[in-house]
């Protein structure tokens, strides 16, 4: 490290867990961010601030004024434009040394495999059922831990999805791809403002552990908040001998 960055970053390497040696590994890391919204937004710029060397930002989406309420990376100057590049501004104000990729674009396919096996890590940030199992997909097949978030109204929810960890299930182990599960959105049932960014802000520190190799991940446990009496309950989850996705580890 520069004399810089250990300036930049001390109060991290003053952490007996985290040291040099982790923050070098953070330093180093490639973190892959699908949304750029509300959850992405804090995780995206905590994840920057922290010095994570590469960021991809991964949204379709542009900003729009009712994003404002809640989207932290964004700003009312920046409406109409993607939300990938408005991110990625946000975050070269904040450490300029990050490398960001800003992909405007829903990725699928080979562009997902692609993205998620060069990835150390990845953050589930986006508000698609579709998506979200698009990308527990590629994880899953590449090895890569996902952190993966979740809010809507005054309820939310994160975990941590590790196919290195045996007993630990993917997200379709939890939430079934065939359920009949209804889409719901934030823009027909509102969301509380700060409760993506509390979210966000653990998904950017369950991804940060992960890293650099720090305490105990919430794989294989489900934290749900709910945000009318700030009570978090947690549910302890377990891979399904049954599920087809777990299958390619």
């Amino acid at each position: 490290m520069t004399d810089d960055q250990l300036l930049r970053y001390s109060r991290h390497i003053l952490l007996d867990e985290i040291g040099i040696e982790g923050q070098e590994r953070v330093l180093a890391a490639h973190a892959v961010i699908i949304g750029a919204g509300g959850l992405g937004s804090p995780a995206a710029l905590y994840l920057a601030s922290a010095g994570v060397g590469r960021i991809t930002l991964v949204d379709d989406d542009v900003v729009d004024l009712t994003n404002l309420q809640r989207q932290i990376a964004h700003t009312t100057a920046r409406v109409g434009r993607p939300k990938v590049s408005s991110a990625a501004e946000a975050i070269a104000a904040i450490n300029p040394e990050v490398q960001v990729t800003a992909l405007q674009a829903r990725v699928d396919g080979p562009a997902l495999d692609a993205l998620v096996r060069d990835a150390t890590v990845v953050l589930d940030c986006c508000d698609n059922y579709a998506t979200r199992h698009a990308v527990n997909g590629a994880c899953m097949r590449h090895g890569v831990p996902l952190v993966a978030g979740a809010a809507i109204r005054f309820d939310a929810q994160i975990t941590v999805l590790d196919p290195r960890d045996a007993a630990c299930p993917c997200y379709a182990c939890i939430f079934p791809p065939q359920a009949d599960f209804e889409e719901v959105r934030c823009s027909t049932m509102g969301v509380f403002a700060p409760l993506v960014g509390i979210v966000g802000a653990m998904q950017a520190a369950e991804a940060l552990k992960l890293v650099a190799g720090v305490g105990v991940s919430l794989a294989g446990r489900l934290m749900m908040l709910d945000g009318r009496s700030m009570e978090w309950s947690a549910m302890h989850v377990r891979r399904s001998p049954d599920c087809a996705v777990c299958v390619v580890r």
